[in-house]
């Protein structure tokens, strides 16, 4: 047996670094090898370890020259590799998960620094619980309730349960708390891993700040958001550290997160060694989404791990008031795995719902997709930018692909043959009127974020790229794409009065729970599911399984 037995499973990088690490070790048994080539492959694929005892049932490719698994474990736990601490074989009555080093070690400290800010004592007393959180909030009160007792607050819900209204009247409470103790005025920060969920984070507290009385208001500094990284301020350096670490910690007395499960384990490592034991953590987000880009699932783990953890509490909103109960019952059939109640609720219909059963979904989506974009073109050539970005969030078409014929790509040029069609005015350059976009990369000297979106309007001067309340001149735009339409993963965190969701067919590896879940909670008012029966039934039944130890480690 060898790595080469498996090559169809690797990508090339896995096998090189799983045999430069063997050779710098002394390691030459080849199981060995091939433990580490999955361990590789599994950060690769979002998890940060690789669990070897179920492995072969995971890959579900029995043909396969798989080692005896008592075997494998015992030619790893005796490597020189594990001797040297390049991997770790972490072993338990449920797994045996190999790690890397770098994602052991970080998994080890974000699990050490949250059960020490878990053990924090905490003042809970808070005379203006019951006005800041009348009855009609109760869950958002016992929420609170949480957060007062607890340096670190995991606070979960799905879209619409008013996280963010917790968030905002917490803040109100603790610098009440902090005045009546006497103390100085609070030190806040506001944080999300993208610049456009920082700048929709602050946007919804001051929102509802602007709701309470002056005397709650005064009693808060000036509020800012930013992105996690610019909070932990970068090194020119070194990429993947930070000025602020253990040793020069973050000043703020409250640092609240929000759209955590889009935070990497490496992130989270980097932000708890910043954070300092007397500061309060708020980490708001939705442990049902897609996770981050890169490896971990940290909410996910927060949850279950504190969650069976004794004398710790998870502050969770459950009642959602953003949208129709309608598409509040789809995403909880498809939160819970249901894959019969969602196609009952889909076929169920009514204002809110629309189920297109089709796998060929081009004449279905013509006219929408082509309604939006003339509507967008007219508002474009008037200079009507109000009109164009109110177009703009009325409809998004959600992709799971990038590319293929359910892919972002394949779409936005389909989107662009109809307009030419309609208008009898071919699009021979990248830049026209009407032209939805997409920010992919933040520029803070012009206050431009990941995930900003804008539609470039005819002005007198020529083509103008409103963004916001800003406007550019289109050239000066590099790292945008055309957003007719965009993956499920760049939408996390925005919202869309009607959501088109696109399915692709049911053999597609990033055909999940989560993402279907994901793309379905974008939408405020209504959702078309463009998807065969097979494709929404594979969705629904199909996990986004990231193999993880942290969960586990904080429950022990």
């Amino acid at each position: 047996m060898t790595v080469d037995d498996f090559t169809k499973l690797f990508e090339p990088a896995d096998v090189h670094v799983a045999q430069r690490l063997c050779a710098l070790a002394g390691e030459s048994e080849p199981t060995v090898a091939l433990a580490v080539a999955f361990a590789v492959r599994a950060v690769r694929a979002g998890s940060v370890c690789v669990d070897l005892r179920s492995l072969a049932q995971q890959i579900g490719r029995p043909e396969l020259p798989w080692p005896a698994t008592a075997d494998w474990l015992k030619a790893v736990q005796v490597s020189p590799l594990v001797e040297q601490q390049v991997v770790h074989l972490l072993s338990g009555p449920d797994a045996d998960l190999l790690y890397l080093d770098r994602y052991f070690r970080e998994e080890q400290q974000v699990r050490d620094d949250v059960l020490t800010l878990v053990a924090a004592p905490q003042v809970a007393a808070a005379p203006g619980l019951e006005r800041l959180f009348p009855a009609r909030w109760e869950e958002q009160r016992r929420a609170a309730d949480v957060a007062l007792a607890q340096s670190l607050t995991v606070l979960t819900g799905g879209p619409g349960t008013g996280k963010t209204t917790t968030v905002a009247r917490l803040l109100a409470l603790l610098a009440e708390q902090a005045a009546l103790a006497g103390r100085p005025r609070l030190r806040i920060a506001l944080a999300a891993p993208t610049g456009k969920a920082a700048a929709r984070l602050l946007e919804a507290v001051r929102s509802e700040l602007g709701a309470l009385d002056a005397e709650d208001r005064d009693r808060l500094p000036e509020l800012s958001a930013s992105t996690l990284h610019r909070l932990l301020r970068p090194r020119p350096d070194n990429s993947s550290r930070f000025r602020h670490h253990r040793e020069n910690r973050l000043p703020h007395d409250v640092i609240v997160v929000d759209e955590t499960s889009m935070v990497s384990l490496t992130l989270m490592a980097r932000l708890l060694e910043a954070v300092r034991p007397d500061s309060r953590l708020v980490l708001a987000g939705d442990p049902d989404q897609l996770a981050s880009v890169e490896a971990g699932a940290v909410l996910a783990d927060l949850v279950d791990g504190l969650g069976a953890r004794a004398g710790v509490r998870i502050a969770t909103l459950h009642t959602s008031h953003r949208f129709g109960a309608r598409i509040g019952e789809l995403a909880g059939a498809i939160r819970d795995g249901d894959a019969d109640r969602t196609v009952d609720v889909l076929r169920g219909g009514g204002d809110h719902i629309e189920w297109v059963d089709t796998d060929s979904p081009g004449d279905e989506l013509r006219p929408v997709l082509l309604s939006t974009a003339l509507r967008l073109r007219e508002a474009a050539i008037l200079g009507d930018a109000r009109a164009a970005l109110t177009t703009l969030d009325e409809h998004r078409l959600l992709c799971a692909h990038r590319r293929g014929p359910f892919g972002i790509a394949h779409w936005n040029r389909q989107v662009e043959r109809w307009l030419t069609e309609a208008t009898g005015e071919p699009i021979w350059a990248d830049w026209y009127a009407g032209r939805p976009v997409l920010v992919t990369a933040n520029d803070y000297g012009r206050k431009l974020y990941n995930g900003d979106t804008g539609v470039a309007i005819l002005r007198g001067d020529g083509l103008r790229v409103v963004i916001g309340e800003q406007e550019f001149a289109a050239g000066r735009l590099a790292e945008v794409d055309t957003m007719h339409a965009m993956t499920i993963h760049k939408s996390q965190g925005s919202q869309a009065d009607e959501v088109t969701v696109l399915l692709p067919p049911e053999d597609s590896r990033l055909l999940t729970r989560e993402l279907f879940y994901t793309a379905v909670t974008r939408a405020k008012t209504r959702v078309r599911v463009v998807a065969g029966e097979a494709s929404v039934r594979a969705a629904v039944g199909r996990r986004a399984v990231r193999a993880s130890g942290l969960a586990r480690r904080l429950a022990d």
